[in-house]
């Protein structure tokens, strides 16, 4: 439901085709709910029949007619009717933590190979997330509104706050496990 939302919150800014929409994703919200592009096309087909949006298409020379989508009053109705509402809290899923869990049954190496990934995926995480506001510059440009852009970023604080987090978990347990602090079977 929140992939409605979003794909309506970013036609709030202005009309786009699915392939635009794809790409806003990639640089501004990806780091917190990702979408490919048949999902997104889907959701647009089910947002122009709930009537959310409107689809206009317009005519290329060299190539097939562009869709390209506007939010109507009813989806902006919507929108604003979601934004102002309850946060959508959805239980959390970590197929990471599901193997943690079960991991008594690896050998000390396995497991510090596991963590030792683990961390070097966090680290690689952040350094994505240092090139997220370069990414977004250019719709910065599209949408001049400095609170907008406040809102943006603090999505990405949060972001960051959360691989440092786990970070600094991974790392913990790496030096547990280097100081043989694991119980043995």
């Amino acid at each position: 439901m929140s992939l409605d939302f979003a794909i309506l919150g970013f036609l709030s800014y202005h009309p786009s085709t699915g392939y635009d929409l794809k790409k806003m994703f990639d640089v501004s919200v990806r780091h917190f709910w990702p979408a490919d592009q048949s999902q997104i096309y889907r959701t647009l087909a089910r947002l122009t029949e709930q009537g959310y949006v409107e689809m206009e298409k317009v005519a290329q020379e060299d190539r097939p007619d562009r869709k390209v989508y506007h939010i109507t009053q009813p989806g902006l109705a919507a929108l604003v009717n979601w934004l102002g509402g309850p946060p959508a809290m959805d239980e959390p899923r970590s197929a990471p933590l599901v193997q943690v869990f079960f991991a008594g049954k690896l050998s000390d190496e396995e497991v510090l190979a596991k963590f030792e990934g683990f961390a070097a995926m966090m680290r690689a995480i952040l350094a994505q997330y240092d090139q997220v506001p370069a990414q977004i510059g250019p719709y910065q440009q599209e949408v001049a509104s400095p609170r907008e852009h406040f809102f943006w970023m603090l999505t990405l604080e949060n972001g960051i706050a959360n691989m440092r987090a786990n970070l600094a978990w991974a790392e913990s347990v790496i030096e547990r496990i280097k100081n043989g602090q694991v119980p043995q079977a």
